[in-house]
């Protein structure tokens, strides 16, 4: 079986047996196809150790950095893992190379300030800016991830109990509550914006372009950019500010970290503890900022 089919083979197993998202399988995909490309002909079942490690050290010196090797060392772990279950090899050539060292860093938040400053930037006076104001909204309300905001649809909504379903990573699947300025917005978008720009089309995703389609996580991107350059926020954003705002505002005000891995989806604890450390960011510049003696 040439190297392509083995990739392919992999990537269905993994889908299959744990519902991984097309990002991380697109990312699996593209890692090993340059991993295979560098062996040449050598097949990538007949691999050592010192291959995987002359690869590596290749990867540094094209500028690659310990995140990014770190990630292709752990789509080879995934790779050999695989191999090793379905008995294709009997040693794994990644169980002698350590990961690179990473710190993990904070993610990026915005102040409630400035998240007042986004969700008050676009214009609500044509149907775009509007469809815009509630999708930013209903964001900052329920914490969700960019990609299960686009994808949203009616049948995941109940407006009488204000909760929206959300299936996420592993097919888990997650009640989430909408606060009452969020829905507020929505069903206002409902009535009027989504009306406008659909005319006599139908379309089952709740947030709609003037296309009258769904819309790409990629456009929403383009929409949170534009409106953060609006408001005059020069931080670094990412897809996922609002998400981490939504976590570290929470746990600013004394919410439960358990409450808020529930609301993230969050399988294990420790991912969302990292917020813990955001909100003790904050407090350290309050307390700098405001005490005589800080």
């Amino acid at each position: 079986m040439n190297a392509t089919d083995l990739i392919d083979q992999f990537l269905d197993a993994v889908w299959v047996e744990q519902g991984l998202s097309e990002n991380t399988l697109s990312a699996y995909r593209s890692d090993l196809r340059i991993f295979a490309r560098w062996l040449k002909n050598k097949d990538l079942l007949a691999v050592t150790t010192g291959d995987l490690s002359q690869f590596l050290a290749s990867r540094y010196k094209d500028g690659i950095g310990n995140r990014s090797s770190a990630r292709i060392l752990s789509s080879l772990r995934r790779f050999y893992g695989y191999a090793i279950r379905e008995n294709s090899i009997s040693i794994d050539p990644t169980a002698l190379i350590e990961s690179p060292h990473i710190g993990k860093p904070l993610p990026i938040s915005l102040s409630e300030h400035d998240v007042e400053l986004l969700l008050n930037a676009p214009e609500v006076s044509n149907p775009l800016g509007f469809r815009d104001k509630a999708m930013l909204e209903m964001l900052y309300a329920t914490g969700l991830r960019v990609s299960e905001l686009v994808s949203l649809k009616f049948e995941q909504m109940s407006f009488r109990q204000g909760v929206v379903r959300i299936i996420g990573k592993g097919n888990k699947e997650r009640l989430v509550p909408v606060g009452e300025e969020a829905m507020m917005w929505l069903e206002n978008y409902m009535s009027s914006a989504r009306v406008s720009l659909l005319g006599e089309r139908q379309c089952d995703y709740l947030f709609v372009t003037n296309r009258a389609g769904g819309m790409t996580r990629q456009a929403f991107w383009h929409i949170i950019k534009r409106h953060a350059k609006i408001a005059s926020i020069n931080k670094e954003l990412s897809p996922h500010t609002l998400r981490h705002a939504f976590a570290t505002h929470l746990l600013n005000h004394g919410a439960d970290l358990r409450v808020v891995q529930l609301l993230l989806g969050h399988s294990d604890l420790s991912t969302t503890q990292i917020y813990i450390h955001v909100a003790r960011e904050r407090l350290k510049e309050h307390h700098k900022k405001y005490h005589p003696r800080g």
